[in-house]
């Protein structure tokens, strides 16, 4: 008779660890698409991926955001929610080993990464209340739930077990059949719920662009000029001077872009020096007078030459001419607030100065953006547009409150984190065309671009070949001064590498520095160059 060789237990305990591991990111699974159909019933921001991820951006390091800006771009929220998801699957899979042997741990810690949305959720700024919580809960205590019962597939109970989770002695063994049907059953449910959860979200903001589809924006009471030819610069390769909505940098902290239905937005003015604080719907907004200008927006996380500038249409009622209905009077004129804090729906906000905002400037609350309502990711359905400040301290998105402060007693988002409380926008220039590392031929070769200092104008652009003299390049008309200028050089190439460099100078007579400096905390400066080799 030929004795059975029994495998060691170790062996039989590393061979369990795949199936282990499989069942936690199972568990992982459920515990998401629960979360994502719970969120329907509350609001899309409440779900756990979604909260986490705002609380880690609220919590990054000022440095730490520009790199990823300056890395990764606009797609630096898809990489923030790859990143969590990531996390999240190495947890799953660690607390499904866990579960082998300690299955009530296992299933703790699916409630612990519960706790955490939950806690994430209930701390943004936008938070609606408790409900906020209920997706994180709801997804914890079933992927908690079914961690358990995978993990009890795998090591069976016995009544004559010891430890939690482990076989006794000739017990009984693995339930292969229980935990494959088990798992497959719970992924395909998982699914479901999940689609189910995208829909019935996707439909809630399915709404909200009906409302933006049904609205027809009035002909403005004042026009923007009608832009000269001569504005124009007609070189391939050029920035046109007004930015398509679909070109237009976005730049933000909403992993979700708020959808608001119009009929329910309203907008409250209130704060110190507001003698009639008032309370706006849409419709208030557009019975007033509209004005429409051309303005170039500038991000402060833009680095010298880069593409976090764009000039577009606005079309939206004058900041100053509500703000003075109101009974507000800038510092200037004997106004006890020096701040206007903007807050978003999201939760957002920004601190701008009362008396750039008052002092005549096209500051508007915009409601319309080259000829449409504002896109949602652009601020839909009013935003704040003020020329010559970075967009951090004026250019609040989806805006529902202003309150009237003073900057001693209040610092928004961005001055938390280390920016810095004024911010006019510097005196820039960007080469378009050639690209670097571009090879043009010998001969003329076309150098063109933008520059901007908005509020100021632009007065000159020069460029330079390599260490040689500053030579003024051709300036198209001047629209506006608070849009970009294009520009344009007429280079004799010669073979070999060359460095090209520009340089503006403002209206006010001030040359765009050589002195590099990085975007925190008011804004990069320093002189754009590119590197060509000419054949």
């Amino acid at each position: 008779m030929t004795e059975e060789k029994q495998e060691p237990r170790d062996s039989r305990r590393w061979a369990r660890r795949p199936a282990a591991a499989l069942g936690g990111a199972v568990a992982g699974f459920a515990a998401l698409a629960t979360a994502e159909l719970a969120s329907a019933a509350v609001r899309p921001q409440a779900g756990p991926v979604i909260a986490v991820g705002g609380a880690a951006i609220d919590r990054t390091p000022a440095a730490v955001k520009d790199w990823a800006i300056r890395n990764f771009g606009t797609d630096d929220k898809l990489v923030l929610k790859i990143g969590i998801l990531a996390v999240l699957t190495l947890f799953a899979l660690a607390l499904g080993i866990t579960a082998l042997r300690f299955r009530r741990a296992g299933a703790a810690g699916v409630l612990l990464f519960g706790a955490v949305g939950a806690v994430a959720a209930l701390g943004r700024p936008d938070s609606g209340g408790p409900a906020d919580a209920l997706p994180s809960v709801a997804g914890a205590v079933v992927g908690a739930v079914l961690l358990y019962v995978l993990a009890g597939r795998l090591v069976p109970r016995d009544a004559g077990s010891g430890a939690e989770g482990a076989p006794a002695p000739g017990g009984p063994g693995r339930d292969r059949r229980g935990f494959v049907l088990t798992a497959s059953a719970a992924v395909a449910a998982s699914a479901g719920a999940g689609v189910l959860g995208r829909v019935l979200n996707t439909t809630r903001g399915r709404d909200a662009a009906a409302s933006r589809d049904g609205i027809v924006l009035p002909a403005p009471d004042s026009p923007a000029p009608a832009v000269p030819e001569s504005a124009r610069v007609r070189v391939a390769g050029i920035s046109p001077l007004l930015t398509p909505n679909r070109s237009f940098y976005r730049v933000d902290t909403a992993l979700v872009v708020p959808k608001v239905e119009v009929a329910s937005w309203r907008l409250r003015v209130h704060g110190r020096g507001v003698g009639r604080p008032r309370t706006l719907s849409f419709d208030d907004l557009l019975r007033r007078e509209l004005v429409e200008r051309d303005i170039t927006l500038t991000c402060v996380s833009n680095e010298v030459g880069g593409p976090y500038v764009g000039n577009a249409r606005w079309t939206g009622v004058r900041l100053a001419d509500l703000l003075a209905e109101c009974g507000v009077a800038p510092p200037s004129k004997g106004g006890p607030a020096d701040q206007l804090v903007a807050r978003s729906v999201d939760g957002m906000t920004l601190g701008s100065p009362v008396e750039e905002v008052m002092d005549g400037r096209d500051a508007l609350l915009a409601v319309g953006m080259n000829g449409e309502p504002l896109p949602f990711a652009h601020g839909f359905p009013v935003r704040m547009v003020v020329p010559g400040l970075y967009g951090f301290v004026s250019a609040c998105k989806w805006i529902e409150d202003i309150e009237l402060t003073t900057f001693d007693s209040y610092d928004p988002y961005w001055v938390e984190r280390g920016w810095a409380r004024r911010a006019p926008v510097k005196t820039q220039s960007r080469i378009d065309t050639p690209r670097p590392f571009a090879r043009p031929g010998a001969g003329t070769v076309m150098v063109a671009g933008v520059a901007w200092a908005q509020h100021r104008g632009i007065g000159k652009v020069e460029v330079r070949v390599d260490d040689g003299p500053w030579q003024q390049a051709g300036l198209a008309a001047e629209h506006s001064r608070d849009t970009w200028r294009q520009w344009s050089f007429p280079w004799e190439a010669t073979r070999g590498r060359h460095t090209l460099t520009v340089r503006a100078t403002d209206r006010t007579g001030r040359v765009q520095t050589a002195r590099r400096t990085r975007t925190v905390p008011d804004g990069a400066s320093g002189r754009h160059s590119v590197v060509v080799t000419v054949d």
